[in-house]
């Protein structure tokens, strides 16, 4: 009921706004402008304020208090508001009835000098103003916040518009992108672009979107990562490279997943991962610092010290004190065994397995103050990653927690193409046995599997047979990031437009 009465109070408005749009071109006035001379940012007029000066400036019209002849209103841009005054006995009878036509939420530009108010709030007496755009829909709840969770992320714009932490928190998103641009660009890497439409999915593990491109008549798939492509630039010759762009997944929705999702990807040859977790520490002290100013901070509570050095714990040490050996990795049922003695408990090992058994093995420090970097992977997980070189069971391998939450995945990059391929293709044999097993078939014998099918990559095993310089390769999740530096409780909060299920 309350839900009727207010879409009738809210189409009453709009038809109130309609009827001023049209009063006003119906006196000759251009309710959407065009140009207008702002040079300055209200904050900066504000801070820079002398009395008696002419100022113009321009923004959006979020309060008025009409005291008879005299009104004033707040006007506001993305820096911050600053008071207006409009007098009659300025402006005129005829343009001061005008100031009527204008509703909270239009667009004004302004002109005029700079006074200050009995209580010293600096404001602008206007001489003139232009109507820059008309807003035929009010603010929402006049302008104390949008609450409703579904409409702010429906209708960002609206979000931005009516909380001010809201807006703060994606300008801060903003700043984090440069210092981690700004401290690769330090570091001698090369910011590059590469497909997001590839031929095969690849370069990580997940559901890929598919799609068609007619005139070639093929089926391509939304990029999963562009690890791939950004070896082939280390073939290529370039030794320091990276990449800050969009990748997909074609998978669930959480408070820590979205489809769509930002990710920096760097590659450094002639390094090894233990090179790449120092860079990643440098990389997000450095952020903190720059967006944040201290190291020191809480996210959902929990008091977060990105001080370092990080702790580093081995995952093979830690599995084997549990009585996992790495050669039992072949063995499910071993491992099971194993862990359930230690009441820990896993129903499968694939890439969400293995973060759930990290969680469960390292939930004590992972959840502490402190990022925890746990290094030394099982290969079999590992496909793209180096072997450790006395231990085959092993990758060089590292995955970087920081209150809880996975924020970044690196390793001393495979440049072996024979290994390369031996792995690709027992991959390519497990999936296929996974989708006969799903079916209710049996595996059949390898020789039937079609080993060097469509879905191996050829093109890059081509490129690594050309020979690639031994190398470190890192992925930040730049959303997660995002999440715990600004104290975000999802990862739609720090996404401008996150995917939401359809209305209706």
């Amino acid at each position: 009921m309350r839900s009727k009465i207010y879409m009738e109070i809210a189409d009453e408005l709009i038809a109130a706004r309609r009827q001023k749009l049209d009063a006003l071109r119906a006196q000759g006035i251009q309710p959407y402008g065009g140009k207008f001379p702002k040079t300055r940012s209200i904050q900066s007029l504000v801070e820079q304020y002398q009395d008696g000066e002419l100022v113009t400036t321009a923004g959006r019209l979020t309060a008025k208090r009409t005291h008879g002849a005299i009104t004033f209103a707040d006007l506001r841009d993305s820096s911050g508001k600053i008071q207006l005054c409009f007098r009659q006995e300025q402006l005129g009878s005829k343009t001061y009835q005008l100031f009527d036509m204008i509703d909270l939420g239009d667009w004004l530009g302004v002109e005029g000098r700079f006074f200050k108010t009995k209580t010293g709030e600096v404001t602008v007496e206007v001489e003139r103003f232009v109507l820059l755009a008309k807003s035929l829909r009010p603010l929402p709840e006049k302008w104390h916040g949008l609450r409703d969770v579904e409409i702010r992320y429906r209708k960002r714009y609206l979000d931005l518009l009516a909380n001010e932490p809201v807006r703060r928190a994606f300008e801060q998103r903003a700043r984090l992108l440069e210092s981690l641009r700004a401290t690769l660009t330090r570091h001698g890497y090369l910011e590059v672009e590469t497909p997001m439409m590839h031929p095969i999915p690849g370069g990580a593990v997940g559901e890929p979107f598919v799609t068609h491109h007619k005139a070639l008549g093929t089926e391509l798939y939304l990029r999963l990562a562009p690890e791939l492509y950004l070896k082939r630039l280390l073939v290529g010759g370039f030794e320091k490279v990276f990449e800050l762009n969009r990748s997909f997944r074609n998978e669930g929705l959480s408070t820590k997943h979205n489809p769509e999702f930002t990710m920096l990807e760097a590659y450094c040859a002639y390094e090894d991962y233990h090179y790449m977790m120092t860079l990643v520490e440098e990389l997000i002290t450095t952020a903190a610092n720059e967006t944040l100013g201290t190291l020191q901070f809480k996210y959902q509570g929990q008091p977060i010290d990105l001080t370092p050095p990080w702790e580093r714990i081995s995952f093979d040490v830690a599995m084997a004190e549990l009585g996992v050996p790495a050669k039992a990795m072949d063995n499910i049922e071993m491992i099971r065994e194993a862990l359930a003695r230690r009441g820990l408990r896993v129903t499968g090992l694939n890439r969400s397995q293995l973060v759930r058994l990290v969680e469960q093995v390292f939930e004590p420090k992972m959840k502490g103050p402190k990022p925890l970097f746990v290094y030394d992977y099982w290969t079999a997980l590992s496909p793209l990653a180096k072997s450790l070189p006395n231990n085959p069971h092993m990758a060089e391998r590292f995955e970087l927690f920081i209150g809880g939450i996975e924020i970044a995945n690196a390793y001393s990059e495979l440049n072996d193409p024979i290994e390369q391929r031996r792995r690709f293709e027992a991959q390519l044999k497990e999936a296929q046995g996974s989708r006969l097993k799903a079916q209710g078939k049996k595996q059949p014998p390898a020789s039937s599997l079609q080993p060097r099918a469509k879905t191996i990559d050829e093109d890059f095993i081509e490129a690594l047979e050309y020979g690639m310089p031994p190398a470190a390769g890192l992925g930040l999740g730049v959303d997660r990031l995002a999440m715990l530096l600004f104290d975000q409780p999802s990862i739609k909060d720090v996404i401008l437009f996150p995917l939401l299920k359809p209305e209706g």
